[in-house]
């Protein structure tokens, strides 16, 4: 084995090499890419898509939970009626359960009208052009004004929902383009075009593309699914007033407690129509 022997030149250049290699200056760090700094640095076009997707998520997310507890309470309370009602002794034992709980669903509100529409008609005939024709013909526009406005009850709110999950992808498609179009545009101004210089900007542009599609799937499944309910307890809403009409056209009579003209209360009166 050899002994290495250090000149003075040697050793004077030793501790500077290690100085040199302790000392090394690290690089530059680059910005974070990402959803905030896209915010950040976009301008004010992406800035109001942004905003308007927002707000329409905070929309669709609202009606999306008032559409859906409003259809619960109404099933609950629809399927306590129709029991009582199937149930019931005569259509006076119903007429006193709607008076007392009030009429708080479609099927009670339907059979509130219904039932003051033919008391009425039963007590002053044909008295205004409102009420022309027999009384079986004004139960029936009764009846079927009742169920329009029920039909519209169920459906407000629909239409937005259905507005956002059909234009919210291409709200946020727009934000795209209008990123890549930023960010190519700085790309070429600063000559830099290496694939780490352009993929990050178009990459972050693509973020509002996947906001307008996380808007509109919630909207879009929220829309088909209150329809459906819409449809199926419209369709029970038909059927129970085609029961209801052969009720009260077979000649029963109608006792109430306040003459026969005043409906119950708690009950909501028709927009337009002849037994409000």
């Amino acid at each position: 084995m050899s002994n290495a022997i250090l000149t003075p030149s040697d050793a004077a250049s030793a501790p500077q090499a290690a100085t040199t290699e302790m000392v090394q200056v690290p690089p530059a760090p680059q910005a974070e890419l990402g959803f905030t700094h896209f915010i950040a640095q976009t301008d004010g076009v992406g800035k109001g898509l942004f905003i308007i997707l927002v707000l329409m998520s905070l929309v669709s997310w609202s009606l999306i939970v008032l559409k859906g507890v409003a259809l619960y309470r109404r099933q609950k309370r629809s399927k306590a009626f129709l029991n009582f009602f199937w149930n019931a002794t005569s259509l006076e034992a119903v007429q006193h359960e709607i008076a007392t709980h009030g009429a708080t669903e479609p099927f009670a509100h339907l059979t509130a009208h219904a039932m003051h529409a033919q008391a009425h008609h039963a007590r002053y005939g044909a008295a205004k052009l409102e009420e022309a024709g027999s009384a079986q013909e004004f139960l029936t526009r009764t009846i079927k004004k009742v169920l329009d406005e029920e039909t519209m009850r169920m459906e407000s709110g629909l239409t937005v929902l259905a507005t956002i999950g059909a234009t919210a992808p291409f709200v946020g498609l727009f934000g795209t383009v209008w990123g890549v179009y930023h960010a190519l545009i700085a790309i070429g101004a600063t000559g830099a075009g290496t694939l780490d210089k352009v993929a990050g900007p178009v990459g972050e542009a693509l973020i509002m593309t996947g906001l307008g599609l996380a808007v509109a799937i919630p909207a879009v499944m929220a829309y088909n699914w209150l329809t459906r309910n819409n449809r199926v307890w419209g369709a029970r809403l038909d059927a129970f007033a085609f029961e209801l009409f052969a009720f009260l056209s077979t000649g029963q009579t109608l006792k109430t407690s306040s003459g026969g003209d005043t409906p119950a209360p708690n009950v909501r009166t028709l927009k337009s129509g002849a037994s409000a």
